[in-house]
């Protein structure tokens, strides 16, 4: 669990993370570190679904990019008003098709929104008119800027990595980070008691290793 919490938490690469658990007399190769984290990331997502708060009704959504096995990756993402990570989507095309795959896992998983705010791209738009008629959509210049500066904690975390390998990794590690974020930011009713708020993440995986 622990090595777990460090690699979702901060920017290591798995030889970072190898390096410091032998510092700490815990001998673990780079290799069975990323099994760990592939192994037990969507276990703990799944542990801690019943604790999560419910997302409000106003989606900022839209897609940012990334390079897996050299090739890129359109990564499509909502976000709440109150900041919550909604839903993450790793695409190999950023179409019709794409935006229709990732909102009708959304609403399946969270409901209907009051309002979606996104920028003019068509595809989008396309989309919320045939899922979502009844909600605003808002596509006002700059309205959108809340998920598009969310993209940049996701860019960062992925920077200090060797390059993602496979789609699969690449969907591992987009949603480890989207779920350690949502429990950074106070949304889900994981490690409340801890004594300070800096501690709630480390106090919510020890929560969480009791129920996987």
């Amino acid at each position: 669990m622990l090595a777990v919490r460090w690699y979702l938490r901060f920017g290591l690469s798995f030889r970072d993370l190898e390096e410091l658990l032998a510092e700490r007399g815990v001998e673990v190769d780079h290799v069975t570190l990323h099994r760990w984290v592939q192994r037990f990331t969507p276990l703990l997502i799944d542990a801690a679904r019943p604790c999560r708060h419910a997302v409000g009704r106003r989606w900022f959504v839209d897609e940012t990019y990334v390079k897996v096995a050299g090739v890129w990756r359109y990564v499509y993402r909502a976000v709440d008003g109150h900041g919550q990570v909604i839903d993450v989507y790793v695409s190999v095309r950023r179409d019709i098709g794409a935006a229709r795959t990732f909102f009708t896992t959304v609403i399946a998983g969270h409901g209907e929104p009051e309002e979606v705010v996104t920028d003019r791209a068509a595809a989008l738009a396309s989309v919320i008119e045939e899922l979502l008629p009844q909600a605003l959509h808002n596509t006002v210049k700059y309205a959108n800027n809340r998920v598009e500066c969310d993209h940049g904690r996701l860019k960062a975390r992925l920077r200090p990595m060797r390059g993602l390998k496979t789609d699969r990794t690449a969907t591992m590690i987009i949603t480890g980070h989207a779920f350690i974020q949502n429990l950074l930011r106070g949304h889900y009713e994981l490690g409340v008691d801890a004594r300070a708020s800096r501690l709630r993440c480390a106090a919510a995986f020890d929560e969480l290793a009791l129920m996987i």
